[in-house]
C-alpha cells in the first residue's frame, strides 16, 4: 500500500500582491451523547437528579432516626413520616414552582426581601423565635418549625439576579456591587444575631454567585476572601467557641470527647462502612452514638451503611444537579433567568459540599444540612421549591418552549409543565406620568429603557413613532406632538 505526499502549495496572493488570509479551522469541542440536546434535557436532568436524591434521602431518614426515637420511647417510624409528610408537601410546592410565570416571581421578589426582613427581626423575640443548641433561629407553627434563613437565601438570590437584570444596559462594577452588598450586608448581620454562622456562610454562596455571573471580575473575589478572612477572625474573637469548632477541624483528636467528638465519630462511620458498606439499616453509630445523624451527619451514615459506592452516587447526582443548573443558564435567552439559575446552583452545590466537606474532615464544622436528603422542614420543602423554579426556568429554554408549544402532550403534562408565552417573560409595564392616559390605545413594540445616568426609566415609543421623530429630525422640522386619542 502506497501514500502519496502532495506538494506544498505557495500561499495564494492577490492581484496587489499581498499574502491573501489562510483560512481558520473551526475549534471543535465536546458536545456529549446525541441525547443531551434534547430540548426538554435540562428540565429531565433536574427532575431526575433531585428526585433520586430525596428517595436517597427518604430511606437513609427512616434509617437513621428509627433507632433514636425507640430508645426515647416514641414510635419508631414517626420521624420518617414526618419526613415524607413533608416530602409531600415539598413536591406540592415544587409543582407551584413549576407553574410560576418568570415575570411574576421578578414583579413579587421585593416584595418578598421586605417580608423577609421583617420574619428575621420577629425570630429574634423571645416568645417568637424559639432557641436551640444557643441560637434563636425557628418560629414554631405546630406541625413543624419554620426558618426564615432559609427563605432569605432564596429571595436574596431572586432580588439580586432581578435588580442585575434591571441594571444590565448600564452594568458597571459599582452598579454591580452597590445594590446587592449592602443588602447581604444587612441579611448577614441579622443572621449573625440569631447566631446563625452556617446560614451566612450559605448567603455568601447566593452572593458569590449572582456576582460571578454578572461579571465580576477575579480580582474582586480575591478582595472579597481577603475581607471575609478577617471577618472569621473578628467573629472567633467574639464568641471563642468558634475557635473550638475550628481547632478541631485541625486537630479532632486533641479533645475526643468535647470538640472532636462528632467528627471522630463521623469517621468512625465512614471508616466501618468501607467500599460496600454494611447494610441499609445496620449503622451502628445510629444508636445514639453520632449526635445529629438524620441531619447534619447523615452523610456519615450514608457512608457506613451504603459504603463509598453509595457516597459516590450521592456526589454523581449532585454533580448532574450542577451540571444542569448551568446549562439552563447558558441556554437561556432571558438575563434574570441566567443569573437565577447560577445563583439558586451556587448556592446547593455549595452548600451540599459544605456538609460533605466537614463530614470527611476537610472543612470545619459549620451545621449545614444536606440539601434533599437530611431530615427538615423548611429547608425541604423550599430546596424542593426551587427545583421547581429550576425546572420553570429550563421550559423558559427557546428551544424548550418551541416543544412545549407545539408537542403533542398529554393534560397531565400540560397541567404540570405549563408553556411559557415567550422565551423572556418580560415584566409587566409601568406607567410613568409623562405617559399618556391609560385609555389610549397602545402601539406594539415598546419596550422599557433604563438610562444611566439616574434618569427614570422611560418607555420608548412605538417602531413607527420613533421612526417619524427619526426622520424629523434628519430634516430639522419640528416633530409634531400626538394628541391622546386624536390623529396627527
Amino acid at each position: 500500500m502506497t501514500s502519496t505526499e502532495a506538494r506544498p502549495r505557495s500561499p495564494r496572493t492577490d492581484r496587489g500582491g499581498s499574502r491573501a488570509p489562510r483560512p481558520t479551522r473551526p475549534t471543535r469541542r465536546w458536545t456529549g451523547p446525541a441525547w443531551l440536546d434534547g430540548p426538554m434535557t435540562s428540565a429531565h436532568l433536574v427532575l431526575g437528579s433531585a428526585g433520586l436524591l430525596l428517595l436517597i434521602g427518604l430511606v437513609m431518614v427512616f434509617s437513621a432516626s428509627a433507632i433514636e426515637a425507640a430508645l426515647d420511647d416514641q414510635p419508631a417510624w414517626a420521624p420518617g413520616v414526618k419526613q415524607l409528610v413533608l416530602a409531600c408537601v415539598g413536591v406540592g410546592a415544587m409543582v407551584v414552582g413549576m407553574r410560576l410565570p418568570v415575570g411574576l416571581v421578578r414583579r413579587h421578589a421585593p416584595k418578598a426581601l421586605v417580608v423577609v426582613f421583617a420574619l428575621l427581626l420577629l425570630v429574634l423575640i423571645p416568645g417568637i423565635g424559639i432557641q436551640r443548641n444557643g441560637a434563636r433561629q425557628w418560629i414554631p407553627l405546630g406541625v413543624t418549625d419554620f426558618q426564615p434563613s432559609e427563605l432569605g437565601k432564596l429571595v436574596f438570590a431572586l432580588w439580586g439576579a432581578h435588580m442585575l437584570a434591571l441594571r444590565e444596559r448600564y452594568m458597571t462594577t459599582r452598579a454591580l456591587l452597590v445594590p446587592v452588598l449592602p443588602v447581604f450586608g444587612v441579611l448577614s448581620l441579622l443572621l449573625i444575631l440569631e447566631p446563625d454562622f452556617g446560614g451566612v456562610v450559605s448567603l455568601g454562596l447566593v452572593l458569590v454567585g449572582l456576582l460571578w455571573a454578572g461579571g465580576l471580575p477575579m480580582r474582586w473575589f480575591g478582595a472579597f476572601a481577603a475581607v471575609g478572612a478577617v471577618l472569621v477572625g473578628l467573629a472567633v474573637v467574639v464568641a471563642p467557641y468558634r475557635m473550638e469548632r475550628i481547632t478541631a477541624f485541625l486537630d479532632p483528636f486533641a479533645d475526643p470527647t468535647n470538640t472532636g467528638f462528632q467528627a471522630i465519630r463521623g469517621f468512625y462511620a465512614l471508616a466501618t462502612g468501607g467500599f460496600w458498606g454494611v447494610g441499609l439499616g445496620n449503622s451502628a453509630m445510629k444508636w445514639n452514638i453520632l449526635p445529629e445523624a438524620e441531619s447534619d451527619y447523615i452523610f456519615a451514615i450514608i457512608g457506613e451503611e451504603l459504603g463509598f459506592l453509595g457516597c459516590l452516587v450521592v456526589v454523581t447526582l449532585y454533580g448532574v444537579l450542577a451540571y444542569a443548573g448551568f446549562r439552563i443558564a447558558r441556554n437561556s435567552a432571558d438575563r434574570f433567568v441566567q443569573l437565577a439559575s447560577v445563583a439558586i446552583t451556587v448556592w446547593l452545590i455549595g452548600q451540599a459540599t459544605m456538609n460533605m466537606g466537614y463530614v470527611v474532615g476537610m472543612l470545619p464544622v459549620t451545621g449545614v444540612t444536606l440539601p434533599l436528603i437530611s431530615a427538615g422542614g423548611t429547608s425541604l420543602i423550599l430546596t424542593l421549591f426551587i427545583v421547581g423554579l429550576l425546572v420553570r426556568f429550563a421550559c423558559s429554554e427557546p428551544a424548550a418552549v418551541e416543544h412545549l408549544r407545539t408537542a403533542d402532550r398529554s393534560r397531565l403534562a400540560r397541567l404540570l409543565m405549563p408553556a411559557p408565552s415567550s422565551a423572556v417573560d418580560p415584566l409587566p409595564p409601568r406607567r410613568f406620568p409623562d405617559e399618556p392616559a391609560a385609555g389610549q390605545p397602545v402601539v406594539g413594540g415598546a419596550r422599557t429603557v433604563v438610562h444611566a445616568r439616574g434618569t427614570a426609566a422611560r418607555r420608548s415609543p412605538a417602531r413607527s413613532e420613533t421612526a417619524r421623530r427619526e426622520g424629523s429630525s434628519r430634516t430639522g422640522a419640528p416633530a409634531p406632538r400626538r394628541r391622546p386619542g386624536g390623529n396627527r
